[in-house]
């Protein structure tokens, strides 16, 4: 196991600052115009309601970590959070529970699988290998805090309410068409608790994990939850600590290399920011330091991410230089 205690080090973070407002808004603005026409992908036909959005709505927003927010496109629509909802309550379950107990029991390293896979499981000795898939989701939503189904649903519901600054609603539609089609999702937590993994009722983490992934979100929500992350834990809209920096790092860590499923890899390789994504074309994205930008386009690719979100932020990585491992020399080269 890879070491983790430095205690004794004084930890230096890497931080930065977006273009002025005007730039950004140019910025957005020319994101949106340039894939504003894109119609590769298709809907999340699996999920009934889902198969039923209008494919040509497309938003665009971004938050920096002093509390502007900016949007283009259709910034009022909401949607359902999805699976961008795993990375909030694993930063919940972290706050409460701590580093080293939250990665003994639900992973960090991906799968290389698609996010609803058995075999990830049972390749892994019946443990879940990352909380940003729906294994490790569930065993990350049995870990919330509260004694009955209902205290932890709430937890999570007031939880994810702090990151977006404003309370958010289940939509009841979207919780209904997946409880009618969530089969996969029931196998996957019985099979957890077969192999000890999962607290709780099965049957009832599932649930939890189905009306988290209900909750109602806008593109504006999306940029003001991931720059919550991005500054430390402390939103930047209502000034309020929602979690610590420690978890914000291993929360953007794990996202990293978890968060486009089996296409993080690539992701991270071409854009170079952690995203995270849901199959109702929501994605988040963020800057540490900077912000945050949340997107949402229905049309998603074989991994379920959405296409447009994917090659807008991509755009807006380069444009604002948001690429972590992106640098440049800060001295003259030797001439030769």
């Amino acid at each position: 196991m890879i070491p983790n205690d430095y205690s004794d080090v004084t930890q230096q973070v890497s931080t930065g600052s977006l273009p002025a407002k005007t730039r950004v808004e140019e910025l957005l603005q020319d994101a949106y115009e340039r894939y504003v026409d894109v119609d590769d992908g298709m809907l999340a036909y699996y999920i009934p309601i889902l198969g039923e959005v209008d494919p040509s709505l497309f938003a665009l927003s971004l938050s920096n970590v002093g509390g502007t927010v900016q949007g283009v496109g259709d910034v009022g629509q909401s949607f359902s959070i999805q699976s961008i909802s795993k990375m909030f309550v694993y930063a919940l379950v972290l706050q409460e529970l701590g580093h080293d107990t939250v990665r003994d029991h639900v992973g960090v390293n991906n799968t290389g699988m698609s996010f609803n896979s058995v075999m990830a499981i049972e390749l892994n000795d019946g443990h879940p290998m990352n909380p940003m898939v729906n294994a490790g989701a569930l065993a990350t939503s049995a870990l919330m805090p509260g004694l009955t189904a209902a205290e932890k649903w709430e937890n999570i519901r007031e939880g994810l309410s702090a990151f977006a600054g404003r309370y958010l609603r289940m939509d009841g539609e979207v919780y209904r068409s997946e409880s009618r089609s969530n089969e996969r999702n029931k196998a996957l937590g019985r099979l957890l608790k077969a192999h000890g993994q999962l607290e709780g009722e099965p049957l009832e983490i599932v649930d939890i994990y189905t009306r988290q992934c209900s909750l109602k979100v806008t593109s504006h929500d999306l940029a003001i939850m991931g720059a919550t992350l991005a500054d430390g834990g402390v939103n930047p809209v209502t000034g309020e600590r929602v979690v610590s920096a420690d978890v914000c790092r291993d929360v953007l860590a794990v996202v990293a290399a978890n968060g486009l499923y089996e296409k993080s890899g690539e992701w991270l390789f071409e854009i170079g920011i952690p995203a995270k994504s849901g199959v109702s074309g929501g994605i988040v994205a963020i800057a540490p330091g900077k912000g945050a930008i949340g997107a949402f386009s229905p049309l998603l690719d074989e991994a379920g991410n959405s296409v447009r979100s994917q090659l807008a932020i991509g755009h807006l990585s380069r444009a604002l230089g948001l690429n972590l491992f992106a640098s440049a020399p800060q001295r003259p080269e030797k001439e030769t």
